[in-house]
C-alpha cells in the first residue's frame, strides 16, 4: 500500500471517541436500570419483565432486538459479518434479599444474589454504547451480537436452548463477565484454560422395609444406610479417580424419617458433583452408579440414582482471554488485571465455548479494603462502580474485535 492510499484509509476512518465519554451521559440511566432489575428479580425461565425491559431499552436506542422463545433476547449492533458475541445472564436466585438496600428485591424469596443484574446491565450498556459510537463513526466495520440469556442458574443451563435457536450462527468467538467478590472493583481476574469446574446434581433415593428402631435387624435400617452413602460415596469416588482431576461430591440435602423410634421406608440425599476437567467429569459419571450400589448394597435397600449432567468447565482460549485482559487494561489501567484461580463453581457459558473459542473473566465487585460478600448468599452486595467497569471493559473488547 502506498503512503498516499494509507493516508486516505486513515482519513476515511473517523477517530473513535473515548468509551468513558460515551458512557457519561448514559451512566445514570444504566445505574437506574440495574437497580430496577435488582428490585424485580425473576427466577430461571420466568424472566418476562426483565426481557421486556431489555428489549424496550434496545428499541428506544433504535436497535432491533430478537426475542427468544420463552424469555431472553439478542441484538446485533453494526453491519457486515459478526466478529464477536457477548453474553449476559438475566435470571435470579430463590434467595431472600438481605442487603437492606433501598432498592432491595420486592419479590419475596427471590434476589439477584449472583450479580446477574450487573451482568445484564453491563451487556446492555455495552450494546447501547457501541450503537452510540456507530452513529458517530458511521461504520464499525462489522457486527457484535449481544445475548441476554435466561436460566443460567438451573441445570444444565439456559445456554443450550439459546444456542439451539441460532444465536451462535456466524459467531466466531464469544466473551462474558461474571461478578467476583474476591476481586476488587476496578479490576478483573482472568486465566487461560479452565476458569470454572464441571458441575452436576446427584440424588440418591433408598427404599426398604421400615419398622421399629428396637428391631433394626428386621428392617433395612434406612437412615444408617443413608449415612453410609453420605460418608463413603464421596471418599470412594475420590480414591477411584486421579486426584489431579479434583473430583468433589458434596451433599447439600438429606431427608428421611418422621419419628425417632421409627425406621423409615424411604430416604434421599442430594448434592453436587464438581470436577476441574472434562476427563474427570466423564470418569465420575461412569463410576458413580457402581459406587453407590456397592456402598448401599450390604444393607439390602433398593437404590435409585438420579445423576443430572450439568455443565462442563468454562475453558478460556488464549486469544480471547488476551482480548478481555487488554480491553480491561486499556480502560481500567495497567494494573487492572490479575490471575484468578480456577473456581469449583459451574457456569453454563461453558456450552458456548464447546462451539466457539471464547473467554470469561471475573469482574471485581469488592470495595477495596471492604467486606467480601459471597455470591449465592442473600446479603451479596457489589460496589456499584462494578457496573461502569463492566460496561467499559466489554465495549473496549468489542471495539478491539471490530478493529
Amino acid at each position: 500500500m502506498s503512503a498516499q492510499s494509507a493516508g486516505t484509509t486513515a482519513a476515511a476512518r473517523p477517530q473513535l471517541p473515548k468509551i468513558a465519554d460515551v458512557l457519561a451521559p448514559r451512566h445514570a440511566e444504566l445505574l437506574d436500570f440495574r437497580r430496577d432489575l435488582h428490585r424485580h428479580p425473576e427466577l430461571s425461565n420466568s424472566e418476562h419483565r426483565t426481557t421486556a425491559r431489555v428489549v424496550e431499552a434496545l428499541e428506544t436506542a433504535g436497535l432491533d432486538p430478537v426475542a427468544l422463545k420463552g424469555t431472553g433476547a439478542f441484538v446485533d449492533v453494526g453491519d457486515g459479518p459478526i466478529v464477536l458475541a457477548i453474553r449476559g445472564d438475566i435470571d435470579a436466585l430463590p434467595l431472600q434479599d438481605l442487603t437492606g438496600e433501598r432498592f432491595r428485591s420486592t419479590n419475596p424469596g427471590v434476589s439477584h444474589a449472583c450479580g446477574h443484574d450487573y451482568h445484564t446491565t453491563s451487556v446492555l450498556g455495552s450494546a447501547l454504547l457501541l450503537e452510540d459510537i456507530r452513529k458517530r463513526a458511521g461504520d464499525l466495520g462489522g457486527r457484535v451480537r449481544f445475548i441476554f440469556q435466561p436460566a443460567e442458574e438451573v441445570t444444565p443451563g439456559g445456554a443450550l436452548g439459546v444456542i439451539e435457536q441460532g444465536t451462535l450462527d456466524g459467531v466466531p468467538r464469544a466473551l462474558a463477565l461474571h461478578c467476583d467478590p474476591n476481586v476488587d472493583v476496578g479490576r478483573i481476574g482472568c486465566r487461560i484454560g479452565a476458569i470454572t469446574a464441571a458441575g452436576d446434581t446427584v440424588r440418591v433415593v433408598l427404599r426398604g422395609t421400615g419398622g421399629h428402631t428396637s428391631r433394626p435387624h428386621l428392617t433395612q435400617d434406612l437412615v444408617y444406610a443413608l449415612a453410609q452413602v453420605a460418608s463413603q460415596v464421596p471418599s470412594v469416588l475420590q480414591r477411584r479417580i486421579d486426584a489431579r482431576h479434583a473430583v468433589s461430591l458434596v451433599w447439600g440435602m438429606i431427608s428421611s424419617g418422621v419419628a425417632p423410634n421409627v425406621v423409615p421406608g424411604i430416604g434421599s440425599i442430594s448434592g453436587t458433583l464438581r470436577c476441574l476437567d472434562v476427563d474427570g467429569w466423564h470418569q465420575a459419571a461412569e463410576l458413580l452408579p457402581q459406587i453407590v450400589e456397592q456402598v448401599a448394597g450390604p444393607y439390602g435397600v433398593e437404590v435409585e440414582l438420579d445423576h443430572k449432567r450439568g455443565v462442563p468447565p468454562v475453558v478460556n482460549t488464549e486469544d480471547e482471554a488476551t482480548l478481555l485482559e487488554n480491553a480491561a487494561r486499556s480502560e481500567l489501567g495497567a494494573g487492572s488485571v490479575q490471575l484468578t484461580p480456577q473456581s469449583m463453581g459451574g457456569e453454563d457459558f461453558a456450552w458456548y465455548l464447546t462451539r466457539v473459542p471464547g473467554a470469561m473473566a471475573r469482574l471485581g465487585t469488592r470495595t477495596p479494603g471492604g467486606r467480601t460478600f459471597d455470591i449465592h448468599q442473600g446479603d451479596f452486595d457489589a460496589d456499584e462502580r462494578t457496573l461502569e467497569f463492566g460496561i467499559r471493559t466489554l465495549t473496549a473488547a468489542a471495539l478491539s474485535a471490530l478493529q
